[in-house]
């Protein structure tokens, strides 16, 4: 049996990815672009990917293939039709980093609330040892305590973010994209009604055509001026540089971003130009990666591959 994982720097070289060896020969890579995937997988029994692009062109040639894992939950990169017919088995792995997201969740909107920022500087930069009295709060900030927390898909990690938020003292509403929502725990409503009354709202749905750029200018001029917008889920559900407009003309107080429309920042994008931290934080996609959730997704993907081995289908999307 061969593995080929085609990009191990994914998962981050601190996760150990040994306990695959178990299963065959391995072969590792750092990183896999659609050009050199062919000829990387051509003697793989089993692919393990991530972002690499699995379908017709890039698997053709590969005619041992029998499993592709991904390094994710989302699969988007495969082919999901051309592998059903090729009897090659898509799996992926749910629900490993939402403890991780959730968590980047609050950082992001509470560095923004309470001007952590401004604060953490007013303090090193020295003004803070040379004034008189003992405290300093001249840039406001206030409690999540009897605020509106919106939440856009309410799967996995919006529930998870809901009860958060409801442990804050948060009132919780959601809206559905799709509108196949079973969550009866908080209160669903239409998009208008929840951008008008969220004072938080966290995006944490997928990207499909429902969503691509669901928070445009006209839905952040529908928000409170002083509302924050935290994305932690796919960037082109926020229109980039309709949120660099709602910013600089005011229309939300700030926005919190784990991703972004292109990734890594394109140099095009203007919310590159906003340098004002109390205004906008961008992480770098790692709201998914702490260490305890990537070696759960290393562990599931073991898992997904001895399933295989035994003749289960775990976690198969294309069954």
């Amino acid at each position: 049996m061969k593995i080929v994982v085609l990009e191990r720097n994914s998962v981050g070289l601190d996760i150990d990815l040994s306990l695959y060896e178990k299963y065959g020969e391995v072969v590792y890579y750092p990183n896999t672009v659609k050009e050199d995937a062919a000829e990387k997988v051509k003697d793989a029994d089993i692919i393990i990917a991530n972002k690499a692009p699995m379908n017709e062109e890039t698997l053709k040639d590969a005619a041992n293939v029998k499993l592709i894992c991904e390094f994710a939950t989302g699969y988007d990169n495969v082919d999901l039709e051309y592998c059903k017919k090729r009897g090659i088995k898509v799996a992926n792995v749910v629900d490993y980093s939402t403890a991780a997201v959730a968590q980047h969740t609050f950082a992001l909107a509470l560095y923004l609330s309470e001007s952590m920022n401004y604060y953490d500087r007013y303090v090193k930069s020295g003004t803070y040892g040379a004034q008189a009295r003992f405290s300093h709060f001249d840039v406001p900030f206030t409690e999540l305590e009897g605020k509106t927390w919106g939440i856009i898909g309410m799967g996995n990690i919006g529930r998870k973010v809901a009860k958060i938020a409801e442990a804050f003292g948060c009132k919780v509403i959601f809206y559905s994209a799709s509108g196949k929502s079973t969550c009866t725990d908080y209160k669903r409503v239409e998009l208008d009604e929840l951008l008008k009354k969220s004072d938080y709202l966290s995006v944490h749905c997928p990207l499909s055509n429902l969503t691509r750029n669901l928070i445009d200018l006209d839905a952040m001029k529908k928000m409170k001026r002083t509302a924050y917008l935290i994305n932690v889920a796919r960037g082109p559900v926020v229109n980039n540089a309709d949120l660099y407009q709602a910013l600089e003309e005011g229309y939300i107080a700030g926005a919190g971003l784990d991703v972004l429309e292109k990734e890594p920042i394109q140099k095009e994008n203007p919310l590159g130009e906003i340098q004002d931290s109390s205004k906008l934080i961008i992480t770098p996609h790692m709201a998914w990666a702490s260490t305890e959730a990537r070696t759960r997704l290393v562990e599931e993907v073991a898992k997904n591959i001895e399933a295989f081995l035994n003749g289960e289908n775990r976690n198969i999307v294309n069954l």
